[in-house]
């Protein structure tokens, strides 16, 4: 657009401000003084031309399934083949678990998405002393290749795409699917699936790390090796901006720390000697949908956009997969309420529909009762119902980036890449990611995001139906989900049988090669499944771990 076609807005828009707006202002004020998204970023009254950057659009758009990938990551998106379902889930122990994969598969899952319980998120068994109370009740408990398979019995793990929310102990864990995948004669090279591996987020916002930075940066790294060469269709890290946000971040810092982690796993594999085509294309995303339709559409589509030019421009990938940013996508968790949770069923089908729009490739729905428990089996189909009604009636899956070139879409995910920019810049001023999560920068971004929120929240600068607007004093009525106590006692029985009957000469010379191999730099992943073939528990691997690598604390920060 030149200059002249600028003027002739900018002078139709002024005339419309001084009659039309002015007029209608007169006879009806507008509702607040300000508007703002989800992450308090102001919305204008109108968008316009006005409001583009300049760029030209094929820098800026481009068209589905090509650089810059904004619109999409394929030429068709959901009408070659909507996206994958893939409810995450797991409690007690693997039997309950897999009981519960069977039954999402029998309503129409088309993907596993599996929860780990706290001690396993930890590194430690179900008999522990730190494990006491927590089996269980935030996802299912594995404490070792028994129990693995058990978890995946009568599931086809060679047909079947997997993925596994674990972070610090996520090379054992692995380990033990691949074991188990060999036991099923499902060969390595066929297997499809994401593990999250993410363990920058962790020091950031989530918390659940073991080992300092550096030896578990070194731990994530051995898995792109081992993955490239040994199960090339697996995604060996899902760069997770979900529990970023969960914390408390905004919608343009989840971008950006997201991107900023994402960046610094291509140095270290880079720095590792892997040709940046060689894993590029198996990192995957994890992004968070909220509440702000606009605002977190914006936020994928510029996504995609930063990912394909630094992974071209700034890290010299040749191959244009490399270049696209893939993503999954799970709906709020944190948006949802104890008050009226019935109707977080439409705060989950606004951000399933914001992920829809945004061009996720798989996601999942949270169910209206988890402010409460993990969901009972009539919630969480009720969740899995919401993504298909969106599939199959909306009418959103017919055409690819069906709000591209909305004005205000385009401003925004302008608007949010330009932060993006402006954290990437603060972030290399502190000496790049692991200095900046030492000097406490990221924490403390968004510690500062979510003291904002709840002060607006409290302040009833912004409403949330049913807690400080809009309430009723009923009690929720719902049925209550509850872990056997049965399960309990079957897993900690199948830890003491399994340490009563294993080689125990074996057992012990694969903890001990696989100690030498974390004190040297030989790969781990090797040496990590002979020690789960042997029948080596997840806490006694991470404990052979902690010996070595040490555990971290965080420092404090005033």
């Amino acid at each position: 657009m030149g200059e002249d076609d600028r003027k002739v807005l900018r002078d139709a828009l002024k005339r419309w401000e001084d009659t039309v707006l002015r007029a209608a202002l007169d006879n009806l004020p507008e509702r607040r003084s300000e508007f703002r998204t989800t992450s308090s970023r102001p919305v204008k009254r109108l968008y316009t031309p006005l409001d583009s950057t300049g760029k030209a659009d094929a820098e800026r758009l481009g068209r589905p399934g090509e650089f810059p990938f904004t619109r999409g990551i394929h030429p068709t998106m959901y009408r070659g083949r909507l996206w994958t379902m893939r409810m995450f889930a797991g409690f007690g122990g693997a039997e309950d678990t897999n009981r519960r994969f069977k039954y999402l598969f029998r309503h129409g899952e088309t993907g596993l998405s599996v929860a780990f319980d706290m001690p396993t998120l930890y590194g430690y068994d179900t008999d522990a002393p730190e494990a006491k109370g927590e089996f269980g009740t935030c996802g299912v408990a594995i404490s070792s290749l028994e129990d693995m398979k058990i978890l995946f019995s009568g599931i086809d793990v060679g047909q079947v795409s997997t993925s596994m929310t674990i972070n610090s102990p996520a090379s054992a864990i692995w380990a033990m699917y691949l074991a188990m995948a060999e036991v099923q004669g499902a060969p390595f090279s066929g297997l499809r699936g994401t593990i999250q591996n993410d363990i920058l987020k962790e020091y950031q916002a989530q918390k659940e790390w073991i080992f300092p930075p550096e030896p578990s940066m070194r731990l994530v790294v051995d898995m792109f090796e081992f993955g490239t060469k040994q199960v090339p269709l697996w995604n060996t890290i899902s760069i997770s901006g979900y529990h970023i946000r969960e914390a408390g971040a905004t919608a343009g810092q989840e971008l950006a720390f997201t991107l900023a982690n994402g960046m610094e796993y291509v140095r270290w594999g880079i720095e590792r000697g892997l040709k940046v085509d060689e894993f590029a294309n198996r990192l995957s995303f994890f992004f968070n949908a909220h509440n702000d339709l606009f605002e977190e559409i914006a936020k994928y589509r510029a996504a995609r956009r930063i990912w394909a030019r630094e992974m071209r421009d700034t890290f010299g990938a040749k191959n244009p997969r490399s270049w696209v940013l893939r993503f999954h996508a799970q709906t709020a968790g944190v948006s949802l309420t104890a008050q009226q949770p019935e109707i977080n069923i439409v705060r989950t089908t606004t951000q399933a529909l914001a992920a829809v729009l945004g061009g996720a490739q798989s996601l999942h729905t949270n169910a209206y009762d988890e402010a409460f428990q993990v969901p009972n089996e009539a919630a969480a189909r009720l969740a899995l119902r919401t993504q298909q009604i969106l599939a199959h009636e909306s009418g959103i899956a017919n055409t690819v980036d069906p709000l591209g070139g909305s004005y205000f879409l385009e401003a925004l995910t302008d608007e949010l890449e330009e932060e993006a920019y402006r954290y990437f810049d603060r972030i290399q001023g502190l000496g790049g990611v692991i200095p900046a999560i030492r000097k406490g920068f990221f924490q403390q971004e968004i510690a500062n995001s979510a003291y904002r929120y709840q002060r607006e929240i409290e302040d009833k600068e912004r409403i949330i139906v049913g807690v400080n607007d809009f309430t009723v004093d009923e009690q929720p009525d719902f049925e209550q989900f509850r872990v056997p106590d049965a399960s309990l006692r079957a897993q900690l029985e199948r830890l003491r049988k399994l340490r009563r009957t294993r080689d125990k000469k074996k057992h012990a010379a694969a903890l001990d090669r696989l100690r030498k191999a974390c004190e040297s730099n030989d790969n781990t992943m090797p040496f990590l499944l002979d020690a789960v073939r042997a029948k080596a528990t997840l806490g006694e691997i991470c404990d052979v771990m902690r010996e070595i690598f040490g555990a971290y604390e965080e420092p404090l920060l005033y």
